[in-house]
């Protein structure tokens, strides 16, 4: 290998020990004794000085004739990308709720779908719990930093009677849930559809020992009535409200900041494990309703909105009621109850210990031998 001085510098070439600068010189190969071409240089002046010097223009590689292409499609990516930005607050808000519901959804039916399809052979009860749980968490994960991430249409009903959320954004807010739900049951029915099949012996059933419309919404035990399934629906959507409204709840004993999506996500564990055998604990208009569509839509036909004594509405309605239930109980036990002052007195004590030990590293105490 050797260096090729440049001719176009109209000046003696140093000696290659001498050269400091890269442009000076241009690299060529003992094997073809090619010299790559020169880039072209542009003049570039520093801002705010008057110190300007020559950089090299980029140039298409040779050994890589693909790289120029891929420059060119990184920045069509990158303005594509800019022209989908959305700059309003309330589309922002409700695009995360959409893609936190599907999270949700495609975790939790998909583990009833895998639980179903193999006959308890590849999941068990367990595994649907998990499933709702850990979807539940990382739902909240993915939306919480936009819109709060109710996912949850009784939720955001409880939080705008507590004056937390406004009114008018109520229905843009259950539209998306409903319809990342709807989203996330049709890639559940896509990714099982052969096994659906099979299981169902080529049809799509709603009741019977091969149903297959329960891997996407609750359908209620044969012993329970609608009478039972109200209460159920409102006992275990009252629970999720009083605890996710603890977790929130700075002046009582929040989660650790971080953890509330696994917290979130833990109570749905916990209700799913007590509280599950007796309709499938739906505990959200959305996850119902918006799978119960899918299916009515995709081949399972009427018979959803029909089976159960008709009890469609059930999951709608009592959640709504349940999260309402469970506002009132936590404001009348815990919230009213917050002294008016509290966080102002916990911000003094602990600026006063802060004070104190910081006096107690600056000014130690005096050594009395040798005062009189």
């Amino acid at each position: 290998m050797n260096y090729t001085p440049l001719a176009q510098t109209g000046s003696p070439p140093p000696p290659p020990h001498q050269c400091h600068k890269v442009h000076d010189v241009v690299y060529t190969s003992s094997m073809k004794r090619q010299a790559l071409p020169r880039q072209p240089e542009s003049v570039v002046a520093l801002p705010g000085s008057d110190v300007s010097f020559r950089a090299p223009s980029a140039v298409k590689d040779p050994h890589w004739p693909y790289a120029e292409d891929l420059a060119e499609s990184s920045g069509m990516m990158e303005r594509l990308l800019r022209k989908c930005r959305v700059q309003n607050q309330l589309v922002r808000e409700c695009l995360a709720e959409c893609l936190g519901v599907y999270i949700l959804i495609l975790f939790g039916c998909g583990s009833v779908a895998q639980v179903t399809t193999t006959e308890d052979q590849k999941g068990q009860y367990l595994s649907i719990n998990l499933g709702f749980a850990l979807g539940t968490c990382f739902g909240v994960f993915v939306s919480r930093g936009v819109s709060g991430a109710h996912l949850n249409p009784a939720v955001s009903l409880s939080l705008c009677f507590l004056g937390r959320h406004p009114w008018i954004k109520l229905p843009f807010y259950v539209f998306f849930q409903v319809f990342g739900a709807f989203l996330a049951a049709a890639t559940v029915a896509l990714q099982y559809y052969e096994a659906i099949l099979l299981f169902g012996n080529g049809q799509l059933l709603v009741t019977g020992p091969r149903a297959t419309a329960g891997i996407f919404s609750t359908y209620p035990a044969g012993y329970l009535s609608l009478w039972g399934g109200i209460v159920d629906q409102v006992i275990g959507t009252a629970v999720l409200q009083v605890c996710v409204l603890a977790l929130g709840d700075a002046r009582n004993s929040p989660a650790p900041p971080g953890s509330e999506p696994v917290m979130v996500g833990a109570v749905v564990l916990v209700i799913g494990v007590s509280m599950g055998s007796n309709s499938g604990y739906a505990i959200n208009p959305a996850r119902d309703i918006g799978p119960r569509l899918f299916t009515y839509l995709a081949g399972w036909g009427a018979e959803v909105f029909q089976a159960g004594g008709g009890w469609w509405w059930v999951p709608l309605v009592a959640p709504c009621l349940g999260a309402l239930l469970g506002s009132l109980i936590y404001e009348l036990f815990i919230e009213v109850h917050h002294p008016a002052d509290h966080t102002l007195d916990q911000g003094a004590a602990e600026g006063t210990k802060a004070l104190e030990l910081v006096d107690s590293v600056s000014d130690p105490p005096m050594n009395n031998k040798g005062t009189s």
